[in-house]
């Protein structure tokens, strides 16, 4: 079982580490790797197969030419012999033979970049000669410095380098290269084009959760991404029909709601003042106020567009009206910081955040600051009770006032938090609770950039 688990944790590791996580890295990977694979095995199976072979065969060839002037040289190693031997060769196999009296051979050789080619001349000479010799494939471009210890001297032996080994073989590593590269490159641009079509659709997606809308969107790309965003287009229509119905019909329920609250104020109101009309008033005055933040929740400000405003103006304005409930309400925030939100739906939000923190407690610190990863973040802190950690998210459930025997009768229906909540996930971003430095409870606000 524990090579299993191990292998799991390899696998986990390669896809979170090594392997790309961007859908563009991920097709590139696919199209190219198996590209640069076969280039590899293809060139791999020629210098195996073939330019090795035919290297072999050319460097045995030289091998026992050079031999053969050895010999002859000391069979006779006059200067009339040695003449028509070097002519000889020259003429019938391109050598240049030119004899260094007193000479050693050298003791330092320059490898070449391409160690085959010194092994297959090494093994050849190895084979076909007895003497020492020393060899060079770097010194001349177009030839190959050999030189065999001799009795009086060295013999030097210049030999073009296409009767050492094959010369063409960095010509097809080249045609090879060039290849890939551009079969890459063609990968690239394909891959991008249909990779740019699901960013669009992702872009579009993205800010129509935000509340704003993309009406330059259109399919494109592959069959599969503009299925994908023809049935993104459509839920988008059937998701604006369903606000649109949903608002009309809100509207008409606080319309109707209204016409008999308006007709029983009338009636208290010309009724004579007694302990009962005076319950029945505040009982009217609480199912207003009950109805209007259940229209509110219901009915958010999804219509509103969305502008780049200045966050510091809303904390203001909000901070006045819970400053004249008789809370302690300071503001930080730099006034050149800006947010791309629907200002209304947000001065809503955060006035149920800054007057829930007065509701309970007497000091209200309201700050924003830009985030390093980008957006803003909008602090609101109390010196109240705060809330236990485990019922902070019970918090943002609509209808939870959290403490059951709490008076029914106190103004609210335990949707403040719901609202400011429903507003941020509708921009992007989301609230959460935390312990205030000050002592109670902090409410933290982030928005997207």
């Amino acid at each position: 079982m524990r090579p299993r688990l191990a292998w799991i944790y390899f696998t986990r590791w390669i896809k979170r580490r090594v392997l790309p996580s961007s859908l563009f890295g991920r097709s590139l990977l696919i199209i190219v790797l198996p590209v640069a694979l076969m280039q590899i095995a293809v060139t791999y199976v020629f210098f195996d197969a073939h330019w090795q072979t035919v290297t072999s065969r050319l460097s045995q060839g030289l091998a026992g030419d050079i031999a053969w002037a050895v010999e002859s040289y000391r069979d006779d190693p006059g200067p009339d012999a040695f003449a028509r031997l070097s002519n000889r060769a020259e003429e019938s196999m391109g050598l240049s033979i030119a004899l260094q009296p007193g000479r050693s051979l050298p003791t330092n050789r320059r490898s070449s970049l391409f160690a085959p080619i010194d092994r297959s001349i090494q093994k050849a000479l190895s084979d076909r000669l007895d003497d020492p010799f020393w060899f060079d494939t770097t010194r001349y471009p177009a030839y190959v410095d050999i030189r065999v210890k001799v009795d009086g001297g060295v013999l030097r032996i210049l030999a073009p380098r296409d009767r050492a080994f094959a010369t063409n073989g960095h010509i097809f590593v080249l045609w090879m290269t060039l290849a890939t590269v551009l079969l890459t490159a063609v990968a690239i641009a394909f891959i991008r084009n249909q990779v740019r079509a699901i960013e669009r659709l992702a872009v579009a997606a993205d800010a129509f959760g935000r509340g704003a809308d993309a009406e330059t969107f259109k399919p494109s790309g592959a069959r599969e991404v503009r299925q994908a965003a023809a049935a993104f287009l459509a839920m988008r229509s059937r998701i604006q029909r369903y606000i649109e119905q949903r608002t009309a019909l809100l509207a008409s329920v606080s319309h109707d709601l209204r016409t008999p609250l308006t007709r029983l104020k009338l009636e208290l109101a010309l009724a004579e003042p007694s302990k009962r009309t005076a319950g029945m008033k505040r009982d009217l005055a609480e199912m207003e106020h009950m109805i209007d933040e259940y229209l509110a929740f219901a009915r958010g400000e999804g219509g509103e567009a969305v502008e780049v405003v200045a966050l510091r103006g809303i904390m203001e304005e909000v901070g006045e009206g819970a400053a004249r409930v008789g809370a302690q309400v300071s503001i930080a925030a730099d006034p050149a910081l800006t947010a791309s939100v629907r200002p209304l739906a947000l001065k809503r939000a955060l006035a149920n955040l800054v007057m829930n923190a007065a509701l309970h407690g007497d000091r209200v610190e309201v700050s924003a600051h830009a985030r390093p990863q980008g957006g803003v973040e909008i602090l609101v802190d109390d010196d109240g009770p705060g809330i236990p950690e485990a019922q902070r998210e019970d918090a943002f459930k609509a209808f939870n006032r959290l403490d059951d025997a709490r008076n029914q009768n106190e103004k609210g229906v335990g949707l403040g938090l719901a609202i400011a909540r429903d507003v941020a996930r509708g921009h992007g971003g989301d609230i959460t609770l935390d312990r205030s430095p000050l002592g109670g409870l902090r409410a933290v606000v982030r928005l997207p950039g």
